[in-house]
């Protein structure tokens, strides 16, 4: 079982903070792990750090987790993928998503209606990019060249390349059939291996409905990891961002993340802290996640549970253990990520 880890992220950008994750990383790739994913959300972008990293590293694929189709025209998507694909050696991975409507439409300035739609044309004319054909697309939301005007269809003048793997960060049943039909691999969130159906049913729908099998996918999911006797104590730190992934990621009608909670398990939770969040009582909306919902969604306690709860991972489908390790420091992140990856090898 592979192991890969992510940095960046919606706080990501603060002063010196790049450095200790890019030492992170370069330690991560001594220690084995297969993948290092860069987030966007509203901090730093996903592309800018995974050029830094490399130059540093040697090994470690480097992917973005994700890059949103909202910010980029598909073709600068291809063209900014061809390239980290170039310059570091095949070891770029373009992982996409829709993101949110907060972001979307708040940041971007772009609709968000139709989200799996765009996803489906963006990757249709990124894969023609990478294709090495002449890029020309008529779609609902994409039109090249734009009728009307004087351009005409373009051929990159970067060679193709065709063996870039597409991986997408989906949620909705529809995205995840999509998924199953079209991607090399599944970014996935809102996962527990109790309820790994929620999500994998629909990914292997739409991989058999291609000709396909769900095993011809990356899945990779996974969660925080921490070491320890004292479950409570190993619980209560991460109530605060499983309060935020259900009342704040997305808007108060449209929040996936919430959603795919639910159809695994959580429905009355779901609905009550997002109420709460969503009311403005953040304290009380932490106070009401559950910590068996917690416990689920991560990889939390002694040697032995954290062995079975890997175990667990890998036999409802995972291929690839994607981990937040804690500690206190950059030395027990790194120790905590070297027991995992022992296990996982193990495994």
């Amino acid at each position: 079982m592979k192991v890969s880890i992510g940095i960046g992220g919606a706080a990501s950008g603060r002063k010196r903070d790049f450095d200790e994750q890019v030492d992170y990383v370069v330690e991560a790739e001594k220690l084995g792990v297969d993948t290092v994913w860069t987030a966007e959300a509203w901090g730093q972008d996903a592309i800018s750090p995974l050029a830094y990293l490399g130059a540093k590293t040697s090994r470690i694929r480097l992917g973005t987790g994700i890059m949103q189709i909202s910010a980029r025209a598909p073709v600068m998507t291809a063209m900014t993928a061809l390239t980290m694909a170039s310059i570091t050696n095949d070891r770029f991975i373009l992982g996409l998503g829709a993101s949110g409507p907060q972001v979307v439409e708040g940041l971007h300035g772009r609709p968000f209606k139709a989200p799996l739609t765009r996803m489906r044309e963006t990757v249709d004319i990124i894969r023609l990019a990478f294709a090495g054909e002449k890029i020309e697309y008529h779609g609902q939301y994409h039109d090249l060249p734009l009728p009307g005007g004087q351009g005409k269809a373009l051929r990159l003048a970067q060679p193709g390349n065709s063996k870039i793997p597409i991986y997408l960060a989906t949620l909705g049943p529809a995205s995840l059939e999509y998924t199953g039909a079209a991607a090399d691999g599944w970014l996935g969130t809102s996962f527990t291996p109790e309820h790994a159906d929620a999500h994998l049913s629909y990914i292997r729908r739409g991989a058999e409905g291609a000709g396909r099998k769900l095993a011809d996918i990356d899945i990779q999911v996974g969660g925080t990891v921490a070491f320890g006797d004292d479950i409570d104590a190993l619980v209560e730190p991460l109530k605060p961002a499983m309060a935020f992934t259900l009342g704040a990621m997305g808007s108060p009608t449209t929040n996936f993340y919430n959603d795919a909670y639910k159809r695994g398990g959580w429905e009355e939770a779901g609905r009550e802290v997002q109420k709460l969040w969503v009311a403005g009582k953040r304290d009380e909306a932490i106070a009401k996640v559950p910590a068996q919902m917690v416990i689920e969604a991560n990889i939390l306690g002694d040697a032995k549970t954290v062995r079975e709860r890997i175990r667990m991972y890998k036999a409802s489908g995972v291929t690839t253990l994607r981990v937040q390790p804690a500690g206190r420091d950059l030395k027990e992140r790194l120790d905590t990520l070297g027991r995992v990856i022992d296990i996982a090898r193990g495994l």
